[in-house]
């Protein structure tokens, strides 16, 4: 983008493993960790899992409790354990800051990445995109091309790169929330700002002048960002208001309170006779097989047909694919709605202005991964039948112990309660949103969070499908 490669003279090769996209959020962006793992059988990309977690224990002290959910979790785990014996726990001196090491294999919930994110942050991921933190600056440019100074030089604002992270206040106090908050907050921000430019007319003396002067550049810069996020509201705004994503919702809904599960559903045969780009539809496939654990076999030959008929027989790998992953598959035993009951996820009367449970980032449903690192986290006793409905999740679960300093166990640490949840095979915002959610529930129960991959719904699917030349896989 610099143009600037042909300048190196010399190009190597630096082992970056976890890049630090926020305070509390770190990935490997591994794209095809997901694909390589579950369809491939290529567990290299684990290796990096394991080893990034090493360097995290070498600089904040051995994690006293390692505890997995998926069999990708049981191979991090006992590659971390065979990798302390290799060093011979270098890391024991050191006090432990981390109390938890939660690893959550993306099998074990594949419902949550196919649904419709709902935060701000994970609205924009879905509809716009976000690659590293960094947001397509050009969408802004008809905004400074308005802008209310015709004086001022948009070209340089427009070539700049946009990042959306906590280093911009009012992004950090919007991100997370679900996007039917946002626009209030604007509204007050702006509020906020008009008073803070009005004080300029009382300053009279001099230091007075020097105060509002002083205090300019934080406003320009707030004035700026409150810019940009109306910008991006009324993008947003557009696409949540229009029909097709009120229906796909309703769909959404509808499916996850398992709403005739069992038939062909009218809004997926649109989708396929509309012509519209094919992992809209198989995002939809997707959840309805979820949330019946598998499709009755008529039902699944219809879409499976439908769907060929409508894009293609060179799509019959990707069906092959998904099957063999488990994301669109013929009917198994129904668990899912034992689950559901089990660990709260459909949640009534979710208020999403001020939100009280972790279901606010999807209006409604508690995103499994999370209401698992909850579990993982809470006392056991609060969560009646839980244990038992763990053992109908797909995967491997165990809790493994790594004695830390002096050869004490995690008693004999100080007390701190931060919990490092790693999800192998990628996260949604959607889903850091509500750990952060939690992180801000209970004072001194914080959780930093760590993937091999930030993605989407689109993006997970993107990754299965093995012709990319020949889809047309991005939304409109």
């Amino acid at each position: 983008e610099l143009e600037v490669y042909e300048k190196f003279e010399v190009i190597g090769e630096y082992n970056l493993l976890l890049m630090l996209f926020d305070y509390d959020l770190m990935s490997l962006e591994l794209e095809l960790a997901f694909r390589e793992c579950h369809l491939e059988e290529d567990y290299s990309s684990l290796f990096y899992v394991a080893r990034s977690l090493m360097i995290l224990q070498a600089i904040f002290g051995t994690i006293p409790k390692i505890i997995y959910k998926g069999n990708c979790g049981k191979r991090v785990a006992d590659m971390i354990v065979r990798m302390r014996k290799e060093t011979s726990g270098l890391d024991d001196q050191m006090k432990s800051q981390i109390s938890r090491l939660i690893l959550i294999d993306r099998t074990v919930d594949l419902i949550t990445p196919v649904l419709s994110q709902l935060t701000y942050e994970g609205l924009i991921d879905e509809q716009i995109g976000l690659k590293c933190t960094k947001f397509p600056s050009e969408l802004l440019k008809q905004r400074e091309q308005e802008s209310i100074n015709p004086n001022e030089d948009t070209q340089s604002t427009v070539r700049q790169t946009v990042r959306l992270n906590s280093g911009d206040n009012l992004y950090a106090e919007i991100r997370d929330l679900n996007f039917q908050a946002v626009p209030g907050i604007l509204s007050r921000q702006a509020k906020k700002i008009s008073a803070a430019y009005a004080e300029r007319h009382d300053a009279v003396s001099v230091s007075q002048i020097k105060q509002f002067v002083t205090k300019l550049p934080s406003i320009q810069a707030a004035k700026k960002s409150l810019a940009n996020h109306t910008t991006i509201t009324e993008i947003l705004k557009k696409i949540t208001d229009d029909s097709a994503f009120r229906d796909k919702l309703q769909f959404e809904q509808e499916m996850i309170a398992t709403v005739d599960i069992d038939k062909i559903n009218p809004h997926i045969e649109e989708l396929l006779a509309t012509g519209q780009p094919i992992t809209k539809v198989l995002r939809l496939v997707c959840l309805q097989s979820l949330v019946s654990n598998g499709l009755k076999p008529k039902l699944f030959e219809f879409y499976c047909k439908e769907i060929l008929q409508a894009y293609g027989y060179e799509y019959l790998p990707t069906l092959i694919n998904l099957e063999k992953i488990g994301l669109l598959t013929t009917q198994q035993p129904k668990v899912y709605s034992s689950i559901r009951k089990a660990l709260r996820l459909l949640v009534d009367d979710v208020n999403e202005q001020q939100p009280t449970d972790i279901s606010f980032a999807y209006s409604g449903y508690a995103p499994l991964s999370v209401r698992l690192a909850q579990y993982f986290t809470e006392d056991k006793l609060s969560w009646k039948g839980a244990e038992e409905v763990l053992k109908m999740i797909p995967g491997e679960f165990n809790e493994i112990t790594q004695l830390t300093v002096g050869g004490l166990s995690e008693k004999g640490i100080e007390k701190n309660d931060t919990t490092l949840v790693f999800f192998i095979g990628g996260c949604t915002y959607a889903e850091v949103a509500a750990l952060r959610f939690l992180s801000k529930q209970e004072e001194g129960n914080d959780f930093i969070i760590a993937t091999t991959k930030l993605l989407n719904g689109s993006s997970l699917l993107e990754t299965l499908i093995d012709d990319m030349s020949k889809a047309n896989a991005k939304p409109h």
